[in-house]
């Protein structure tokens, strides 16, 4: 084999392995991919996020938070949490008087009239007859967009959340976590031939 054959064989095999990484790029990012509960497009376009809180038995809400044009957001928004889980609102004293009140679902919210001052708590806790998405908002602050919402268990529906610009890349089933390790492997084993023939050369000749 000739020093251009030796060269020419190896940028083949180094161009399989870069291949090779990029496939298990692909299929990490992809395998990032998470649920989240579907709200039915109920907090769509609002401010204050969505947390998955499942294993943590106390949970605290913003009253007040900064979002929807001012201090009118719940923070987060949108929770996802266990059955038993108990739930505490605080109002922060930003955005004038808010209180809780139900739009639809299983749990019973209602704190009252809305209240302004600092401090204020409002506390439920989700049990099993709870299990579902709970929907509520602010009544002063409703049409501005004050909404919150509450996943409960495991059985509800859920939407795939992509990672942040991956709205172009190519959309893997439940599969993925086996296609990222498969991938990975064959990254692995591209290489490992790579390293084998620019040591110890090959007969993979590329005639002219």
């Amino acid at each position: 084999m000739t020093d251009g054959n030796v060269d020419m064989s190896r940028r083949a095999f180094l161009g399989a392995a870069a291949g090779g990484a990029a496939v298990a790029a692909t299929s990490g990012t992809a395998a990032a991919q998470t649920e989240e509960p579907d709200f039915g497009g109920y907090l769509d376009g609002i401010d204050g996020g969505y947390e998955d809180l499942r294993g943590e038995s106390e949970v605290t809400i913003e009253v007040g938070a900064a979002g929807n044009g001012g201090d009118l957001a719940f923070a987060p928004a949108g929770i996802w949490i266990d059955p038993g889980t108990t739930v505490t609102w605080e109002w922060t004293g930003n955005g004038g008087g808010h209180n809780i009140k139900m739009e639809e679902g299983p749990a019973s919210l209602d704190s009252g009239p809305a209240v302004a001052e600092a401090g204020t708590t409002y506390e439920y806790t989700f049990e099993e007859a709870d299990a579902g998405i709970s929907k509520y908002y602010c009544s002063p602050h409703q049409s501005l967009g004050m909404l919150g919402a509450v996943a409960v268990g495991g059985d509800v529906a859920t939407i795939t959340n992509e990672p942040e610009g991956g709205s172009n890349l190519p959309q893997v089933p439940d599969s993925a976590k086996a296609l990222g390790v498969a991938t990975s492997f064959a990254m692995v084993a591209t290489l490992g031939l790579a390293y084998f023939f620019m040591k110890y050369g090959g007969d993979y000749d590329i005639q002219e």
